[in-house]
């Protein structure tokens, strides 16, 4: 049985939903221990505790410790099942953090699954419904995974309500991967939501974006999302690129000014856009995982968050690959996994 660390580098969820996600890919049973060690509220939390059971569900596995604020869990994993699953994380616990650990197993199923995930899907700290959409799936389907996501209502924390809803056709391999570069700038835009909010907070940070990032206003759009259970307001500014679209995005807290927020977004997408890195820091962690269940592939990102460096140390854990980390620049560096 695979030992885990919970507690090792940076100490997040992320090290339970790969350990969960490749323990269905490769039927490998593991014991974490130190869950979730290094945060403020350790041990599972509802969406952790989301994907831990839908986990178990969906490849009929024996688990021990799935309950609320346990930080030791062991988990025995059985044939992954195709078929339709209905998960609700329940409040606004991530919707897209329960995907990442389903989507690897479900390509391995030997038809077609579908999925309906409730909870949030616009969460600070989590990716949004339209990164998945815009820049990680697409860079699935190249390496021959098809997956098709449907968005049918937002969900914003702390009030959740949104659901998406996911089909996976089975792919008995992937192709490797290699983005050494994002080729030429096709398009930017931006788009502000609001939900249950006044509009005018939506343009005060279209505004920001178009001074700062000199976008004409067809790039610009509002969106009042008016079936969300709750308040919220999510900004996303997207730059496609020949070979990859990045996707910045802020969140709207009580507290923090629409101007504020933007900038912010404003920043993290000039800080892409200055670089020679072909994909941004958390598009680079969600690759990882499909790269290393490839066998082979490469990227070049601005920077190796503690995030990502956990992440790999847990992927090498179940699978027979290695990464190979090359800094290139000050704000560069190279990625590649290979078979070991």
């Amino acid at each position: 049985m695979i030992e885990i660390d919970g507690s090792r580098g940076e100490g997040g969820g992320q090290i339970l939903r790969t350990a969960l996600s490749l323990s269905l890919c490769t039927s490998q049973p593991f014991r974490a221990h130190s869950i979730r060690a290094r945060r403020s509220k350790p041990g599972l939390r509802r969406q952790h505790l989301t994907a831990v059971n839908a986990a178990a569900q969906l490849g009929g596995a024996v688990v021990e410790g799935a309950e609320l604020g346990s930080q030791q869990l062991s988990f025995r994993p059985g044939a992954v099942q195709a078929g339709h699953y209905d998960i609700d994380v329940g409040t606004a616990g991530s919707t897209t953090l329960v995907l990442q650990t389903l989507l690897p197993p479900l390509l391995t199923a030997d038809r077609a699954c579908t999925l309906r995930l409730r909870g949030g899907t616009h969460n600070p700290h989590a990716p949004p419904f339209e990164f998945l959409a815009l820049a990680f799936l697409p860079l699935l389907k190249r390496m021959g995974a098809e997956v098709e996501a449907t968005l049918e209502r937002r969900g914003f924390f702390p009030a959740g309500g949104g659901e998406i809803r996911i089909r996976v056709a089975p792919a008995t391999h992937l192709d490797a991967l290699r983005l050494e570069a994002r080729g030429a700038l096709r398009r930017a835009s931006a788009e502000a939501v609001v939900a249950n909010l006044p509009v005018e907070i939506a343009r005060r940070e279209l505004a920001v974006v178009r001074a700062a990032m000199k976008l004409p206003d067809t790039a610009l759009r509002v969106v009042e999302e008016r079936l969300a259970t709750g308040p919220g307001n999510a900004l996303l500014i997207v730059q496609e690129y020949e070979h990859v679209t990045e996707v910045s995005t802020g969140f709207g807290q009580r507290g923090l000014r629409a101007e504020t927020l933007a900038e912010r977004a404003v920043e993290e997408a000039t800080r892409f856009a200055r670089s020679e890195a072909a994909v941004g820091e958390h598009l680079s962690d969600q690759l990882l995982l499909p790269l290393a269940l490839a066998g082979a592939g490469s990227f070049t990102t601005l920077a190796l968050s503690s995030h990502a460096q956990t992440n790999i140390e847990v992927i090498e854990q179940f699978l027979p690959v290695r990464f190979a980390r090359a800094r290139r620049a000050e704000n560069l560096w190279r990625i590649e996994v290979a078979a070991r």
